[in-house]
């Protein structure tokens, strides 16, 4: 029987991450069962935001704005097409950050490697993901749009939003258990972040002299990719950005597990 411990050794930690892998499915299935069972709304909401919102983007950037589409693609499937990674970023922050302080009762009495908090969070993100998948597709099909040969490299771009998403909320995560007042912040900034990303359109109306600058925010990138796999020759890589993009990501994610691990040997005593 594991004891509440203040810390482990590198090596131990990440051994016990496979061995407190079962914790991680039941986890990951509550928090699934909480949103989904029993009810209508959870399952409802997975589908009317991303239509209601790709219907204002449409709106506002394709028939307001004028803004150009990718090639011969639909205006809709564009904006849907970025919305699927930047809801699966902006979801993984949202549930992660919360989730040590929702498992406080758990996490003062007993060991386990308190990054399976979170990252079990994230699980319900992914469910919403490939529902919002399953809408794209039908979306496409209405359209008469098929993808190509590029949608093969998909589960790359999937991996690369998660962790793009995981380095930012593990930080905030940690945050989070000293300054309760952080979680406040989080919606404002996923809120004021769908407006500086390529959701509601292209990347590639950025002017060539900023693209670069531009594009090392992170989900910059995810939704590039995403559009190239899903779109095909509709979309292109942009790839010094591209580059750029990963490159902060795998800095993001570095740096979130290295504060997230500082930090985590008093969570007992924080939350």
């Amino acid at each position: 029987m594991r004891v509440l411990e203040a810390s482990r050794s590198e090596r131990n930690y990440w051994s016990d991450l496979w061995h407190y892998r079962e914790l991680f499915a039941i986890l990951a299935w509550r928090d699934v069962a909480v949103r989904y069972k029993q009810t209508i709304i959870g399952i409802a909401w997975a589908v009317v935001r991303p239509l209601l919102t790709m219907v204002i983007f449409t709106v506002i950037f394709g028939k307001l704005a004028k803004l150009p589409s990718n090639g011969d693609v639909p205006y809709p499937i564009l904006v849907f097409a970025g919305m699927l990674p930047w809801f699966l970023f902006s979801s993984i922050l949202s549930e992660a950050s919360s989730s040590l302080i929702n498992n406080a009762s758990l996490i003062g009495k007993v060991y386990f490697p308190r990054l399976i908090v979170p990252a079990s969070a994230g699980v319900v993100a992914l469910v919403d993901f490939t529902i919002n998948l399953a809408i794209l597709f039908g979306l496409m099909a209405w359209h008469g749009y098929h993808p190509s040969w590029h949608i093969v490299f998909l589960p790359i771009f999937i991996a690369f939003a998660v962790i793009a998403s995981l380095g930012p909320a593990l930080y905030i995560t940690a945050l989070n258990v000293k300054y309760r007042d952080v979680r406040y912040a989080i919606p404002f900034a996923i809120q004021f972040g769908i407006y500086i990303s390529p959701v509601g359109f292209s990347s590639e109306i950025i002017p060539p002299e900023f693209r670069f600058w531009y594009s090392l925010n992170p989900v910059v990138g995810v939704i590039d990719g995403f559009r190239w796999s899903l779109l095909g020759d509709g979309s292109r890589l942009y790839m010094p950005g591209f580059l750029a993009s990963i490159g902060v990501a795998v800095f993001m994610m570095w740096y979130g597990l290295r504060y997230f691990r500082g930090a985590e040997r008093a969570f007992a005593d924080l939350v």
